[in-house]
């Protein structure tokens, strides 16, 4: 029974929110029908976001195969989904109950602090639970210490990971109905600062000026088709005829190919889009009841594509400029003693694009490129100073890749190798904070008052 609650309910980020969106309907006492239609819809506007990122994610695979090939580029790529694989073998119980508690504590200090945000992006709850369970065990912790320690850990970083955000999230959605629960949030945050340093927010990415004869670029759709056309018949080019057709196309000309691959991602874009708008239409009514009644002015925290609406030429650009970052890393990496991590399409893509639309909220179109670019560099760099720390736990071959995980491992892991009791002083010190920075905000208040 725990193992259907934690691999098919908990586990499974459409079935997990769409709990959440019927557990507030029937809270709020709504009618059978709008109980109905609320939940099925936001489960099938997750079910939709997923199959568009299915889509990019295919077509990017296809992508980095090409960009291998042409550039012979050897080195470790990020992939959370392996890293988790291969943790399971050994940690998965740990994780598991990590999870589970974390997500408890979540909503506890939801519960009794400011900090009003309930995490609902399962699949990086389950990523981050595994890294905790992992550095912590590197540490020399196990059995309920390294539960206990990890799971207050892990619920603490799900109110302060949208929390950090929440100022830049209003800024780029306009209110303050939603935050952004995604592990990639450092990268975010210094995406946005930057953009407030170097930009002009009046310069928006979504107001490029575009001439009457090229009219047509001021759909998304077609814009970002053509900029991923482009961009696959340069690889195609590079990877060669032979290669492509051979091992990729079945046979298909090599640049008809590249061409479906290049529209298939503009697709998936598409279907993500489509997605975001119907979960968010569903979820923040829905959400009201928990909010009401659990934890008063509850947020809910959504994946990362949730913003994508809002900035969809920041999407591309933050992609790109990231991506950019990451290349030009393969060749500074070496310099500083560190292992060549070769960019990763998932995290460029969806982490970059993220980045670009919160340079693009706090610094416009300036902020935009330089923030993620900024970005691009930190999820080079991070992986590749966590690496040697998952290495001793045999991952050799990958290691996380979005920013948090990069933050998180690395200062745990430093605390770790130091001792257990800094370990439990830093996580402490963690924990405590939402709680003293909300005693700290009641005071003024009553100042204020």
């Amino acid at each position: 029974m725990l193992d259907i609650i934690m691999r098919d309910i908990l586990g499974n980020p459409a079935i997990l929110i769409g709990c959440f969106a019927l557990i507030g309907l029937l809270i709020q006492r709504k009618g059978i029908s709008e109980i109905i239609s609320g939940t099925l819809k936001t489960i099938m506007g997750f079910i939709i976001l997923g199959a568009g990122a299915g889509v990019i994610v295919k077509s990017l695979g296809a992508f980095g195969t090409m960009f291998d090939h042409a550039f012979g580029i050897q080195g470790v790529i990020p992939n959370n989904e392996a890293v988790v694989a291969l943790a399971q073998k050994t940690l998965g119980r740990e994780t598991a109950l990590i999870m589970l508690l974390g997500m408890v504590v979540n909503i506890v200090i939801a519960r009794y602090t400011r900090f009003k945000y309930i995490f609902l992006t399962g699949h990086h709850t389950l990523f981050m639970a595994c890294l905790i369970s992992a550095i912590l065990s590197v540490g020399g912790m196990s059995g309920i210490s390294l539960v206990v320690l990890g799971s207050v850990t892990l619920g603490t970083l799900m109110v302060l990971s949208p929390a950090m955000l929440q100022k830049s999230t209003k800024e780029v959605t306009g209110s303050d109905d939603l935050a952004l629960g995604h592990f990639g949030s450092f990268g975010y945050l210094v995406a946005g600062g930057i953009g407030r340093l170097v930009g002009d927010k009046s310069t928006s990415t979504e107001t490029i000026k575009v001439p009457q004869k090229l009219s047509f670029l001021r759909d998304t759709s077609v814009s970002i088709s053509l900029t991923m056309t482009i961009l696959y018949f340069i690889v195609s080019i590079f990877a060669g005829k032979e290669f492509i057709e051979t091992s990729l196309s079945g046979g298909s000309n090599f640049l008809v190919y590249s061409f479906t691959q290049a529209i298939e991602f503009a697709a998936g874009v598409y279907i993500v889009l489509a997605g975001v708008r119907m979960l968010i239409a569903e979820i923040v009514p829905a959400f009201k009841g928990i909010a009401d009644k659990i934890v008063p002015n509850a947020k809910p925290a959504l994946d990362c594509p949730a913003v994508f609406p809002f900035a969809p030429n920041a999407v591309i650009i933050g992609f790109l400029s990231s991506f950019v970052a990451g290349i030009i890393s393969i060749f500074i990496l070496p310099m500083v003693g560190l292992s060549i991590i070769v960019p990763g399409l998932i995290p460029h893509f969806f982490c970059g694009a993220t980045a670009g639309v919160y340079g693009n909220a706090t610094g416009g179109r300036r902020g935009a490129i330089i923030g993620s670019f900024v970005h691009g560099l930190l999820i080079s760099f991070l992986p590749a100073i966590l690496l040697p720390m998952l290495s001793s736990l045999g991952f050799e071959g990958t290691t996380f890749g979005d920013a948090d995980f990069g933050v998180v491992g690395i200062t745990l892991g430093n605390a770790a190798r130091i001792s257990p009791v800094v370990v439990f002083i830093v996580v402490g010190a963690l924990v405590a904070l939402p709680f003293i920075l909300s005693l700290g905000r009641g005071r003024e208040e009553k100042a204020t008052a």
